[in-house]
């Protein structure tokens, strides 16, 4: 089994390598003296400000095998449909309704990797509330959001695109990423101060938004024999990483040429998305097809991200999924990022290690782990399945 030092080399080796062609180094850095990107290999073009082309720029358009089939709104209601899984029975004193709502989670992770939640404890007010201060703000003078421009450092803030790597085929989408956990990197200064009472809407938004994720991990652990409070404190006790990423999708003239957000795993422990009600646009793979999920009302959308895979031994798995986009309405989410803390070494619990089932991963940090994927952008499920131990790949 390759040990962390020996990955994290690895990883350093390929930043290193990267971080030269990006910024014309006349010098080989060492990973020692490695430092993150400061700016964007190319300037950057707001995806909205293309939404009324009469076509796609070339910078957008996939390869045709990655190219999506656009589903109309009569063709979308044929479509299955991930589980809907009401909360409810895990607040209750009744055992019963306790272990079927755990057995459908456990059957939801095992099956699919995603599934929505129901009666989840957040309120409806709150979600819609949280939805309108974003498209507020996606709405306001380009000029105005200009001020919350980010860089690849640490992608806090308003930004188009993922990865480093001048000269790559783009996503058709904008977004905005900023931290809630841990508390030394909760900045207010760089959240939207448009509309003027949106950052408290955000706040609040996020604190019930770390409740429900400490629920559902208790129900994850409890799913794999594990204690409880296993995954909770495999992410660092109360001290986890929790983060937003509010996405914009403009309205596209070419759907059928570009995609809203390529294929990928999440990198993190586990996402919980608050999904447009009104236009459809998340897609999961489900054995070997792209299922495009309909959301069901108030519900959030839950799926399992890498740092889960590992930490379960490949029990549940992590999901590709990707975005579709519309050719007449502009689509908006927000994917909140339940994480382990950056600096706790990840690997499968030894309960879940046994002489049949080795361990599938050596031990990594989520900051190692995270540091692959902003390199690269989203990748499917081959930054997760690389990281596999030696023994395990063939």
């Amino acid at each position: 089994m390759m040990s962390s030092r020996s990955i994290y080399t690895q990883l350093l080796s390929i930043y290193t390598y990267k971080l030269q062609s990006i910024e014309n180094l006349n010098s080989k850095a060492t990973k020692n003296t490695m430092s993150c990107p400061q700016d964007w290999p190319e300037p950057i073009v707001r995806v909205q400000s293309l939404s009324n082309s009469p076509v796609v720029p070339d910078r957008y358009i996939k390869p045709p095998p990655d190219r999506p089939t656009y589903i109309s709104s009569s063709d979308f209601s044929n479509h299955a449909n991930i589980p809907v899984i009401d909360l409810q029975g895990l607040s209750g004193e009744d055992d019963r309704p306790r272990a079927a709502t755990l057995s459908q989670i456990s059957e939801a992770c095992r099956e699919w990797g995603f599934f929505q939640v129901v009666n989840h404890g957040v309120s409806p007010g709150l979600m819609d509330k949280t939805q309108e201060v974003w498209r507020e703000f996606f709405h306001l003078p380009m000029e105005l959001k200009q001020a919350y421009a980010n860089s690849p450092k640490t992608y806090e803030g308003y930004g188009s695109r993922l990865g480093i790597e001048r000269g790559a085929i783009l996503d058709w989408s904008d977004y905005y990423f900023l931290h809630f956990l841990p508390s030394c990197l909760k900045d207010y200064n760089k959240w939207p101060a448009l509309p003027d009472y949106g950052r408290e809407v955000i706040d609040e938004y996020g604190k019930e938004v770390v409740k429900l994720g400490g629920r559902i991990l208790k129900a994850l652990s409890l799913n794999l024999g594990l204690g409880e409070d296993f995954l909770q404190n495999a992410f660092g006790g109360q001290d986890i990483g929790a983060c937003l990423r509010t996405n914009f999708y403009p309205k596209c003239p070419q759907p059928d040429l570009t995609l809203g957000l390529s294929s990928h795993s999440d990198p993190g422990g586990m996402t919980i998305l608050l999904a447009d009600q009104q236009v459809p646009g998340l897609q999961v793979r489900k054995d070997g097809a792209w299922i495009t999920v309909k959301p069901s009302p108030h519900a959030f959308i839950v799926n399992i991200g890498d740092q889960i895979q590992v930490l379960s031994n490949a029990t549940y798995k992590s999901v590709e999924h990707r975005v579709i986009v519309n050719p007449a309405k502009e689509r908006l989410s927000l994917a909140f990022f339940y994480n382990p803390k950056s600096d706790i070494p990840i690997q499968p619990a030894k309960e879940l290690v046994t002489p049949d089932k080795p361990a599938q991963y050596s031990p990594m940090t989520f900051n190692e782990y995270r540091l692959y994927i902003r390199l690269n952008g989203p990748r499917g499920k081959s930054q997760v399945e690389s990281l596999k131990s030696p023994r395990n790949t063939s």
